[in-house]
């Protein structure tokens, strides 16, 4: 089972949908006993980093979240919940996100060019060869789905999975260990978005 976590944001239903469709046993649910339960766990995540830290910090799952992690349960973050795995945003000054990987969250800084980072994009899949490889099996050059104003500057520069260039190079999926995360959104990245969840699904 997968558990998606609800915690009042993200389209929780285009998620689960998607996962759905390729194949996983999908619960959406803001219970700690199914995250303990669950095989894997998917951190969705859509609007401010500050609100979306305020709202998983009141279900009372991030001690849950940070524990099951840290056993090794695998886990997907999606856009935001991909960003809230770092120490902050400058979105939300003064708000702590998860610290799971060091770094911060930057505005993006794209000369000439509208912001958000709005519609399809193609990746520069760097690193593909992970432990849980996301990209397996994706052309050379595939396009997906960003809606995003931020992008995340991990530390460790490694941690970078893949970019997109948009006036700027973009941070576009991070993966370190059993933590991948994408700042696109896979439910909304037709086949592509779909073959990589099915790939988290199987991995």
């Amino acid at each position: 089972m997968i558990a998606v976590i609800d915690y009042g944001v993200g389209n929780l239903f285009s998620v689960e949908k998607a996962l759905a469709a390729v194949g996983a046993d999908v619960a959406v649910t803001s219970d700690e006993e199914r995250l303990r339960d669950a095989e894997k766990i998917v951190l969705p995540g859509v609007g401010a980093f500050g609100d979306c830290m305020r709202n998983l910090e009141a279900t009372g799952l991030v001690p849950v979240l940070k524990e099951e992690i840290g056993k090794g349960k695998p886990l997907l973050g999606i856009c935001v919940g991909l960003q809230i795995l770092f120490d902050g945003s400058e979105e939300s000054p003064g708000i702590r996100g998860l610290g799971i990987l060091p770094g911060m969250v930057r505005k993006i800084q794209a000369p000439g060019c509208k912001i958000p980072h709005m519609g399809w994009n193609s990746l520069a899949i760097l690193e593909p060869r992970r432990k849980v490889d996301l990209f397996a099996g994706l052309e050379e050059t595939s396009y997906v789905y960003f809606v995003h104003s931020y992008h995340a500057v991990p530390e460790d520069a490694f941690l970078i999975t893949a970019t997109s260039c948009y006036g700027s190079e973009l941070t576009a999926s991070i993966g370190k260990d059993n933590v991948q995360a994408t700042q696109f959104h896979p439910e909304k990245s037709g086949d592509v978005g779909l073959r990589i969840l099915k790939n988290f699904v199987e991995s």
